[in-house]
């Protein structure tokens, strides 16, 4: 197999553990706290998970554990989209399993939580790890969104785990993917098939965490590999210093990487959907803010610019919200209607959602460019929504800028010449090289789930804390998945969910960015992190994000 110089550099890192899992097995005991509680729907979900629910924090520490010696088979899923240490997760696992006992094996589903519903594996050799250790991507056994939910899929996964004679499942995923863990974890519980369920945490939209996942896996890397592209974007704007660069990142719930890419790069405007939602900004609030910036940097013979926008902005404007609602109705009450529409002109079309929209939302859809509107009208799910995340929101704001800066030239107010260039990160963060610090912590979350396996848990998610720490500082252990959780309508019923961890406006790292950014708005302070770090010295290769150093107030 032909590798790159640096692949092959990266097999021979050695990923760091927490000092509590880099001793004998033998010698890794379980220490449980209290009994936990949801974060919200008590009752409810004590009766959905009877089995599972108010189970304590385990947390590792030196002592004495006869379990970890005996031999076990896990199978391990990756779900939903890659993010950067996937690959570790992997290999802390099968390195765990292996030191506890060398006749342990482990399974890999293939193409997602489908692989266990169809029985569709691979067995792990040293060989095949060995092939992709600290490498990106999730292309070990490949990845897969289907969800376990009727009970047909979750018969079928019991099934497959029997024949395989598993002891454990092991889901690496996001909320949604680690709350069908915890509901997986309590059939298997109900069923008394004595095979257990442990997530990890992983997302680079950073919206999995709390007191005590301080930071899901791949955020880290996303981050720093879209903050470099951005840095270079930056110095690139200020050499020809004739260009306003749109750039949409990830994060359509949540707008955590807009914020921590914000933080590494101080980019003239960073838009954070939490806030537009929570002081009701409405979208030519939002256009009047660039339009500002752009005119006082005008002024200064500034005639360039970076605007970064998390990509489910639009879902969080008041008015645009409305009108995604009001659309989806329509189409779903309207469907053949709508389908019959869809051969005419666009101007039919907007005539006849015009006699269905509330006058609103009417106006709003009016307004917008019509290279928008078409996209509302024609991206829809499989259940007929709109499919915001395709909606091209850094050509919606370049449109309606272009379109407000027009209007101030002929009133004087501005001046200046408005060049333009729109830019989406996505997919080239999600599969990038993990950095030191993704490819430790990844290594240490995939250890951790052999420990909780070993000790006989189930319906924990692999937990490492204390995070801004050297890694043999780290704190590792596991948290009852029933804990993060509260009821959501789902489709028209409430389900259990574990709860997304949006930007909190109080918190430290948005604190931070709310002091600069006037200044940032008006002047050029651009930084440039650069690519991500291998070799050197600790403080720029073993470096956290912004984001977690501030939340630790470091």
């Amino acid at each position: 197999m032909e590798i790159s110089a640096l692949q092959k550099a990266r097999y021979t890192y050695q990923p760091k553990l927490p000092a509590s899992l880099s001793q004998k097995t033998s010698e890794i005991a379980v220490q449980f706290g209290s009994p936990t509680e949801s974060v919200a729907d008590t009752g409810a979900l004590k009766g959905l998970f009877k089995n599972t629910y108010a189970q304590p924090i385990a947390t590792f520490v030196k002592g004495t554990n006869d379990k970890l010696g005996r031999p076990l088979k896990a199978g391990v899923i990756l779900s939903g989209g890659q993010a950067p240490g996937g690959h570790n997760v992997i290999a802390g696992l099968y390195d765990g399993l292996k030191k506890g006992n060398t006749g342990s094996a482990l399974y890999g589903f293939l193409g997602g939580p489908s692989g266990l519903i169809e029985n569709k594996t691979m067995i792990f050799t040293d060989e095949c790890i060995d092939r992709y250790r600290n490498t990106g991507g999730f292309d070990i056994i490949g990845s897969g969104r289907t969800k376990i939910e009727t009970p047909e899929q979750f018969a079928a996964s019991l099934e497959t785990a029997k024949k395989l004679a598993l002891d454990a499942v092991v889901i690496i995923g996001g909320d949604d993917s680690n709350t069908n863990a915890a509901l997986l974890a309590e059939y298997f519980l109900e069923q008394k098939a004595g095979i257990q369920v442990i997530g990890c945490p992983k997302t680079i939209d950073g919206d999995l965490k709390n007191e005590y996942i301080e930071a899901s896996f791949g955020f880290d890397t996303a981050c720093k590999t879209y903050s470099e592209l951005i840095g270079n974007i930056e110095r690139d704007c200020n050499s020809a210093k004739k260009y306003w660069h749109f750039i949409k990142l990830m994060g359509r719930a949540a707008s955590h990487i807009a914020l921590e890419c914000a933080l590494q790069t101080q980019p003239n405007i960073c838009l954070i959907s939490e806030e537009v939602e929570a002081k009701k900004h409405s979208l030519s609030d939002i256009v009047n803010q660039i339009c500002d910036s752009i005119c006082k940097r005008a002024a200064k013979g500034n005639n360039f610019g970076v605007v970064l926008i998390p990509e489910g902005l639009v879902e969080f404007i008041p008015e645009m919200k409305q009108l995604i609602a009001e659309l989806n109705d329509i189409m779903a009450r309207d469907e053949k209607e709508f389908n019959a529409m869809e051969t005419g002109s666009f101007q039919d079309i907007s005539v006849w959602l015009a006699r269905k929209l509330s006058g609103p939302s009417e106006s709003v859809f009016l307004s917008l460019p019509e290279e928008i509107a078409r996209e509302l009208l024609m991206d829809r799910d499989p259940h007929g929504n709109v499919q915001v995340s395709l909606i091209e929101t850094e050509k919606l704001l370049i449109s309606m800028v272009k379109r407000r800066l027009a209007a101030l030239k002929k009133e004087g107010i501005y001046k200046g010449k408005f060049g333009h260039q729109g830019h989406f990160f996505g997919y080239e963060g999600r599969c990038a090289f993990p950095s030191n610090f993704d490819a430790d912590y990844c290594y240490s979350l995939g250890f951790s789930a052999f420990v909780l396996i070993a000790s006989g848990l189930s319906g924990y998610l692999s937990s490492v804390r204390n995070l801004i720490a050297p890694a043999g500082e780290w704190i590792a252990g596991g948290v009852p998945l029933t804990m993060m959780m509260n009821m959501e309508h789902r489709h028209g019923a409430p389900k259990p969910v574990i709860r997304k961890a949006l930007v909190e406006l109080e918190g430290a790292p948005f604190k931070t960015f709310e002091k600069t950014r006037d200044r940032w708005a008006e002047e050029t302070c651009y930084l440039f992190p650069g690519a991500i770090q291998y070799f050197g010295p600790s403080e720029v290769c073993d470096q956290t994000t912004k984001t977690l150093a501030l939340e630790h107030k470091k």
